[in-house]
């Protein structure tokens, strides 16, 4: 998408000025920050059934809400702290990605004295393709996507299908479908 100062964007991110920020400084960058990649993968579970850019508008809620997404916080949360969480109207309040926002900082947990998070979710980024040219080559789920939801959903992560878990894949950089024409890419 031609964009008023001459560069071309992804048009996914239309004319949003939140949505234009998010793809030109965050999506596609590769993160391994492990407190960064859960907090997005947290974020992406909570997309299931929305747009991104419902969440990206809540997502300072949500860092509130959620403790800036700290695993070993989050672990300890008990029944009062979803109660809570469901009188929330920055956030998203559904009771199943709550709860499993919690089982996944156990996992986290778990995972990260195991050998890492960044580690583990980076084992399933695929061999470096060649650029899109159009959001149309773009798939929505891959072999690998499929293999790390599978992990996950494994070490007991929820709202983690290989749709989402692609997205999480684009979103922290483990792909590059920024289209071949954008800017940013």
């Amino acid at each position: 998408m031609q964009n008023a100062d001459n560069s071309t964007r992804c048009p996914w991110c239309g004319t949003d000025p939140l949505y234009m920020a998010y793809h030109d400084t965050e999506w596609g960058r590769p993160e391994r920050d492990p407190l960064r990649l859960f907090e997005l993968l947290s974020l992406e579970s909570f997309q299931a059934g929305l747009s991104w850019i419902t969440i990206l508008r809540k997502r300072a809620a949500f860092r509130a809400a959620f403790h800036g997404f700290d695993p070993a916080t989050l672990a300890t949360w008990d029944e009062r702290d979803v109660t809570r969480l469901l009188q929330d109207p920055g956030i998203v309040r559904h009771r199943g990605k709550i709860e499993g926002t919690i089982r996944g900082a156990r996992a986290f947990l778990r995972i990260e004295a195991q050998g890492g998070f960044s580690p583990f979710l980076w084992s399933f980024a695929p061999s470096p393709r060649p650029r899109p040219a159009t959001m149309a080559e773009v798939p929505g789920q891959t072999p690998e996507s499929l293999a790390m939801s599978k992990a996950l959903k494994a070490e007991g992560f929820s709202f983690v299908g290989p749709t989402i878990t692609y997205a999480f894949m684009q979103a922290a950089g483990m792909v590059n479908d920024h289209i071949a024409a954008c800017d940013w890419g």
